[in-house]
């Protein structure tokens, strides 16, 4: 498939091409979150080059799992071959095949590769003695995975201390889609015709996920497919939350237990708040959280000035947010319940929160509007509590939610706000943004030039307040490449 035909991806696509092209062996992992459409992307590209693929199945044993290996290369040979005893004889069998093709290449692709790696089954030091033993100077052989499980991609198989160490000749991190990809797919794939403010509302309920888009109806409004994908009864995407875990850690109920605690908690929360909120502690904890983050379901932040045990974590998977505010907790209600409840406390408060999660999603898009594409910063976010200073000054608490710190001695205080028409500045309101910027410069003894920045669907109403504003921010704006 060229490289122009794919949807975003394209930057991906021509390196697969590459190391297929190259004149020696490669090896080229490529992992992502589960449903970011890693699979499509290898076989759109090098599915008509395949000479064998085989996928991981979801727990099962490995003696079965051998079975099905050995049925794919039969299928491919056209005989019938003998039952691998282990792993290493199953890859023997497929090297036998592979050279007996008489090929200048042969490519390899193995999917779901942690599904493969069960307990015992030496699957990864089998894989290992299988590449690290193809010296053949007449075929080269392209090795193509992939794997959901990040954490175990990383680790286990990128990071490998042993046989596979160093040997991994390009990993490829396959992100959710941007905005602008997002609509690139729903509306030159898809056909759906949505402007950026329905593809914004897309985005917030199914992430930048091709797999979850793909499942859009274009004939039904947005507000119907959700209720079909979501809370009918059936619903296609209902457990799918449920099933995410499963299939990506062992210990499940650990990462959800996390999860769950901070949908609950829009800030963030630290890892003491964590402890109380789960009981879970020590190493346990700290391997649940390593892998969240690995797994892009969660980020930690602190400012530059905060010691690491103050460190927040903040739930930012935009489709686990979803469904844990509204369909976990949507048993036996109606099944149009997304379509008759556009306007609830509830609906806007996720919405407002889902709204900050897109722009720290988009923050190179950010960057590039400020015209600071190219300076070195650092993003974070920033809250107090209330205190009294040495002067005997009283100081409220205080939250900013995106703090961008740049190299030119200047910094970025983001205000993030999900309204349908112009967000319109107040007396009250100016004073806050005011007295929170003064906090923020008092207790971090700041001495760099603080910018109020506001990112908005539609901008500010000019009007005698909007002049606190120095950067303004629209949603268009987030939808740049």
């Amino acid at each position: 498939m060229p490289v122009q035909d794919l949807v975003g991806r394209r930057k991906e696509a021509a390196i697969l091409e590459k190391y297929y092209a190259s004149d020696k062996s490669e090896f080229v992992a490529v992992y992502g979150r589960r449903r970011v459409g890693k699979t499509y992307l290898v076989q759109k590209i090098m599915g008509d080059r395949f000479d064998y693929d085989f996928s991981g199945l979801y727990g099962t044993q490995a003696k079965a799992q051998r079975q099905r290996f050995q049925k794919a290369l039969d299928r491919r040979t056209g005989s019938t071959g003998q039952e691998p005893a282990n792993w290493f004889d199953a890859f023997d069998n497929l090297k036998d095949y592979l050279l007996s093709l008489g090929k200048e290449r042969v490519v390899v692709f193995l999917d779901e590769l942690p599904w493969l790696d069960t307990q015992k089954s030496n699957f990864l030091v089998a894989l290992s003695d299988f590449w690290n033993g193809w010296h053949n100077g007449k075929t080269l052989l392209k090795l193509y995975v992939c794997g959901s499980a990040t954490t175990w991609m990383v680790n286990r198989l990128i990071g490998d201390p042993g046989g596979l160490y160093g040997r991994i000749s390009r990993s490829i991190y396959l992100a959710p889609f941007s905005l602008r990809e997002t609509g690139e797919y729903l509306n030159q794939i898809k056909g759906m015709n949505y402007g950026n403010r329905k593809i914004l509302d897309a985005y917030m309920i199914f992430g930048g996920i091709p797999y979850y888009l793909d499942m859009l109806d274009s004939d039904l409004p947005l507000s119907v497919n959700v209720d079909n994908l979501m809370f009918a009864e059936g619903a296609p995407l209902r457990t799918e939350y449920e099933f995410l875990f499963r299939s990506l850690f062992r210990d499940s109920s650990s990462y959800r237990k996390v999860v769950e605690l901070l949908s609950q908690t829009l800030s963030g929360l630290t890892r003491l708040d964590i402890v109380r909120g789960t009981g879970l502690t020590g190493g346990e904890l700290s391997k649940v959280l390593d892998n969240l983050k690995s797994c892009d379901f969660i980020r930690s932040y602190t400012a530059p000035r905060n010691k690491i045990r103050n460190q927040l974590y903040q739930l930012t998977d935009m489709f686990a947010l979803f469904h844990l505010r509204f369909v976990s907790s949507s048993s036996g209600q109606d099944e149009h319940y997304w379509t008759k409840n556009s306007e609830t406390g509830k609906k806007n408060a996720w919405a407002g929160y889902a709204f900050e999660q897109v722009c720290l999603h988009h923050l190179a898009q950010i960057k590039q509007k400020l015209g600071i594409s190219g300076m070195l910063s650092q993003a974070y976010a920033w809250s107090m509590k209330p205190y009294t200073d040495a002067d005997g000054s009283h100081w409220k608490g205080a939250q900013i939610d995106l703090i961008i710190d740049r190299s030119d001695n200047v910094q970025n205080l983001c205000e993030m706000k999900y309204c349908n028409d112009e967000f319109v500045i107040d007396k009250d309101y100016a004073e806050t943004v005011r007295a929170r910027m003064e906090s923020y410069r008092r207790h971090e003894k700041c001495r760099k030039d603080l910018r109020c920045t506001f990112i908005t669907l539609s901008g500010v109403k000019s009007n005698m307040y909007s002049s606190i504003v120095d950067n303004q921010i629209r949603l268009d704006d987030l939808f740049a490449e």
